[in-house]
């Protein structure tokens, strides 16, 4: 396993070659895709794979995202651990987006980000990450401005 310092936090990332397989895991099939909740910028849509994110349990969650989608700087309350299964998925660590300290997670890679963990993202090409983590899911930006659940109605 490789591990990455960034902004003095731990993230562990590997690589699917690096956990002995040669491709990614197969795509559970009937997936159920929907627009994702509120507290994501709009235009990802989500299906839940295991469990239910709005209990106190684990779960396990596909994100569908379209090129140029970016999480603005948030963080959750619990550990996450993330796996691309389609495209590429950048990440960085902070309070301030900046694509340019971004590092690049391809399909396979896997990565583990601690609970209260300032993160940011952006898809590259249409991208598909399923995350998994301890509900209830919650999510709260750095920039309560960036919060699409507190964005004035048109």
């Amino acid at each position: 396993m490789l591990r990455l310092t960034l902004s003095s936090a731990l993230l562990v990332f590997a690589s699917s070659a690096l956990m002995g397989q040669a491709t990614p895991a197969a795509q559970p099939t009937g997936l159920q895709w929907g627009p994702a909740p509120a507290v994501f910028p709009k235009g990802a849509e989500m299906a839940v794979v295991s469990g239910d994110p709005g209990k106190a349990a684990p779960f396990t969650v596909e994100l569908r995202l379209p090129d140029g989608y970016r999480f603005p700087p948030h963080f959750h309350p619990t550990a996450e651990r993330v796996q691309v299964k389609q495209g590429t998925f950048l990440y960085g660590m902070g309070d301030v987006f900046d694509v340019a300290k971004t590092k690049p997670m391809h399909v396979g890679d896997q990565g583990a980000i601690p609970a209260a963990m300032h993160h940011f993202a952006v898809a590259r090409g249409v991208t598909i990450v399923a995350v998994t983590a301890m509900g209830p899911f919650a999510m709260t930006y750095v920039n309560p401005a960036d919060d699409p659940t507190h964005a004035p109605k048109p």
